[in-house]
């Protein structure tokens, strides 16, 4: 049998461990969402044409509030959100945030 402050401790510990794996199922999310509306970017370009929507799309993710998840992931994501800022700047949309 475990004692109540035991249980405690455990259940805490494992509420732990799922808020940091939400943050990295958000993190990864957001980082999939951004690529995949610069992959539709790279299409609309090749087809000579920019959707503003996509534009749209990525400032709006681009402004929602980012959660630390892991080093690695942060890493990453900085690097993705360094290329979109790139492409909106190219097409006059830079946020300023």
């Amino acid at each position: 049998m475990v004692s109540a402050p035991a249980g405690i401790d455990v259940l805490l510990a494992l509420q732990a461990v799922g808020d940091a794996t939400e943050g990295r199922r958000r993190a990864v999310k957001r980082g999939r969402t951004l690529l995949d509306v610069l992959e539709e970017m790279r299409a609309d370009l090749l087809a000579g044409r920019v959707e503003p929507a996509a534009l749209d799309r990525l400032v709006g993710v681009l402004a929602d509030a980012r959660e630390a998840a892991s080093p690695q992931i942060d890493a990453l994501l900085d690097d993705i959100e360094l290329r979109v800022r790139v492409e909106l700047a190219k097409h006059g949309r830079y946020p300023s945030f």
